[in-house]
């Protein structure tokens, strides 16, 4: 189907506000069981987040400039679908270096059972640390077979969900204690328990000993995908993933439209008007019997006129996007740059530094020394690069820093900016043999290749309140009082929340996406069959 430039009818079974990854899920369910869709889309193009853009001039190297990663993003989607879609597992899980006793050295986690062993031996003096480590995510993996098949089905009671992990330890050490407090007790090394601990910490400002659990819950998403907890790059970048949802949204008889941002929606609870205005100005609106909105839930309050959540949303992320000539030399030369970057390189992250940052943060003060984390897309899929880029050693790195909430960039974010960028960068150069700023390739203007985005910046680019990732604080996958039965309910009946802002919201997975088509199907309403 081509492209539209306007609405092709004056009603649909489903009008869906915004083109995100989750919208074009709910968008090509609905339209594959027969039900009449409209995707309104403010942007020139579909994929939110989730796209891959060339964002240095002259320069044919196709980044994923946000969302970078996947792991939420459950199979049957995929196949039920039909999705053109592949990932490909890293070869190395995590790097992380550090100095100790004068000397470069570091922690690799990947290449093998017995190099992973060695190294933790190697870093920690004995065998203790490693088989904690293996136990603890013995303990996860155990966790997220049970957890990761009911994101799709309808959510499970609390009760429900506890009997079905059947391990009181690991739901005490998820649901019910700080993940602080099983952290501390199973690791005695410093850089080992910051290495565990940053998957509470990506996009969440938090203390691992935060009462409200809010860094647990961040921790779980991190450690359920796919049922593994293994984070897999995207072949082509994340674009490809959005541009096989469109594509399978179209295919099914989805009409798109770009360009038109929705600025309303009323609705009486069994018919919706969805008021639109379009990139030149003019204005419209379109009849629904559900709106879908794929978007924060402080925009869906704005849209229906409600008042906005009780508790505004922050992100707190540094994302820096880089293309390099080529990988830096590290200190440590022990490990192969190559096997370094392939996976998760952290940087000024052991638990201490991770503790101090967050201290400093909440008073109001940039990290001294801000911890982030480093991985090669190009490594395991180098389909990304031109051939001519690939074939002369060019590399893309993706960085993602925590603990820098939007309140520290609210009066003078481009400022900011170049400071904590500075700073980060320094953390890094003290771990390589040489500065990334002389590996960084140039532009088509002769400009580093390098360009960092805060979470003021993601506000003012996506609309991502507060620059928050997952649009608000993750939920825990159960259902309360408030959730409804598939977590995508709203106080009106035929409007449902599709984004990252549902409960199982956040990362890319498209299960809102699929949850939100699910409750309108499951509503048995038969499609309108009107124009």
């Amino acid at each position: 189907m081509p492209a539209l430039t306007s609405p092709a009818r004056a009603s649909y079974d489903a009008v869906i506000v915004g083109g995100g990854h989750n919208g074009l899920v709910a968008a090509a369910y609905l339209a594959g069981a027969g039900r009449s869709v409209l995707v309104l889309e403010r942007l020139g193009h579909t994929g939110g987040a989730a796209v891959s853009t060339r964002p240095f001039a002259g320069v044919d190297a196709r980044l994923s400039r946000y969302s970078y990663l996947v792991s939420l993003l459950p199979r049957k989607i995929v196949d039920e679908l039909g999705l053109r879609f592949a990932v490909r597992k890293r070869t190395v899980s995590s790097y992380t270096p550090v100095e100790r006793g004068g000397r470069p050295t570091g922690l690799l986690v990947g290449g093998g059972t017995g190099r992973t062993r060695e190294s933790f031996a190697g870093l920690t003096g004995g065998d203790a640390e490693y088989a904690a480590w293996q136990d603890f995510y013995a303990s996860t993996l155990r966790v997220a077979g049970r957890v990761f098949p009911t994101l799709t089905e309808p959510l499970p009671a609390r009760a429900e969900l506890r009997a079905r992990i059947g391990d009181e330890a690991a739901w005490r050490m998820l649901f019910e204690e700080p993940i602080g407090v099983a952290i501390e007790d199973r690791f005695a090394d410093d850089l080992v328990r910051g290495v565990v601990l940053t998957d509470a910490l990506i996009g969440t400002f938090a203390d691992a000993h935060d009462p409200s659990l809010v860094q647990n819950r961040c921790f779980l998403y991190h450690v359920v995908g796919g049922g593994t907890g293994d984070w897999d790059v995207p072949v082509g970048g994340m674009g490809a993933l959005t541009d096989a949802l469109a594509a399978a949204a179209r295919a099914a008889g989805a009409e798109i439209v770009t360009g038109h941002e929705a600025t309303g929606v009323e609705t009486d609870g069994s018919h919706a008007e969805v008021a639109f205005r379009t990139e030149a100005g003019d204005t419209g609106s379109v009849a629904a019997r559900h709106v879908l909105v794929n978007a924060s839930p402080q925009a869906l309050a704005t849209l229906l006129g409600d008042a906005p959540p009780a508790r505004p949303a922050e992100g707190a992320q540094l994302k820096v996007n880089m293309l390099l000539r080529r990988l830096p030399r590290l200190r440590d030369r022990s490990v192969d740059p190559r096997e370094a970057f392939a996976g998760t390189f952290h940087i000024a992250e052991g638990y201490r530094q991770l503790a101090t940052a967050y201290e400093e943060a909440a008073g109001g003060r940039l990290p001294s020394a801000p911890p982030s984390e480093i991985y090669c897309h190009s490594l395991t899929d180098p389909s990304i690069l031109a051939p001519e880029l690939a074939e002369q050693g060019y590399q893309t790195l993706t960085l993602f820093g925590l603990h820098t909430p939007a309140r520290l960039f609210a009066d003078a974010n481009d400022t900011v900016r170049d400071d904590l960028l500075k700073a980060t960068l320094e953390q890094l150069d003290a771990h390589l043999a040489e500065p990334i700023a002389d590996c960084l390739a140039v532009d088509a203007e002769g400009r580093p290749c390098i360009e960092a985005k805060t979470p003021v910046d993601l506000e003012r680019e996506l609309r991502l309140p507060g620059g928050h990732i997952f649009h608000r604080d993750l939920a825990f996958p159960y259902a309360t009082a408030d959730t409804g039965r598939w977590g995508v309910e709203t106080a009106h009946a035929n409007v449902l929340l599709c984004g990252a802002g549902a409960v199982r919201g956040g990362g890319v997975s498209g299960v809102p996406g699929h949850n939100a088509a699910m409750a309108v199907l499951e509503s048995g309403r038969a499609p309108s069959g009107g124009a």
